[in-house]
């Protein structure tokens, strides 16, 4: 849109977040390094079973797409987009190790202030909270410092973690989109879920999930 923002840093990024504690550890968000190539590409390579059914195909392949050497590339086009105010990438680390990503993208300012929501968690860090805390996280911070409105996530209806998490967050179904994305080779239904600032109650979604049990503030 073409803002200059102050200081050459827009609302929301970069950042570090947290940490919440859950099952699994400490969670916390920072922004992406450089140095995250070597541990991003051996869970990604690790979990290509686990992670491929939900993901954009890979038009060059799972394992070109993330081996060692198409992390700066990607890392670059990350950190350009949040220079430009077009996205808030992150990290998500359980006790200071990564652990997976969450991104907040297509950030429209204005009368708008949307953006959608994606993440994904390694295997092995599956079940133990953190994609709930990780999420949590990004929705107070877009929805405070990050001067956003509304929130969208879509997945896929036969993905039953990522549905508990965004329910569980309090993310409403909004409506089907049918062959709404190229995934796992095929043109795959998509749910589409949202939620604005109203709705995460005065306290923010951090407190209402400790408030349930969910998470605990470190």
């Amino acid at each position: 849109m073409g803002l200059a923002w102050e200081g050459g840093r827009h609302p929301g990024w970069p950042a570090r977040l947290g940490p919440l504690r859950v099952a699994a550890g400490l969670v916390a968000l920072r922004p992406p390094k450089l140095l995250d190539a070597s541990p991003w590409s051996r869970i990604r390579l690790r979990d290509q079973a686990y992670l491929e059914d939900w993901e954009p195909t890979a038009v060059d392949g799972w394992h070109e797409r993330n081996a060692v050497l198409a992390w700066p590339a990607q890392w670059s086009a990350l950190k350009s987009s949040a220079r430009r105010g077009q996205a808030m990438p992150f990290t998500i680390t359980v006790d200071g190790e990564l652990a997976g990503q969450i991104t907040v993208g297509n950030v429209v300012r204005g009368s708008l202030r949307s953006a959608w929501v994606g993440y994904w968690v390694a295997a092995d860090r599956a079940r133990g909270g953190v994609a709930t805390a990780a999420l949590a996280l990004a929705v107070d911070h877009c929805f405070g410092e990050g001067g956003l409105h509304r929130l969208e996530a879509t997945v896929r209806p036969e993905n039953a973690a990522s549905l508990r998490v965004l329910t569980k967050a309090g993310f409403r179904e909004e409506g089907l989109f049918r062959r709404y994305l190229d995934v796992a080779g095929a043109w795959r239904d998509h749910l589409c879920f949202a939620m604005t600032s109203e709705e995460t109650s005065p306290e923010g979604l951090v407190r209402r999930l400790a408030a349930q049990g969910y998470v605990r503030t470190a």
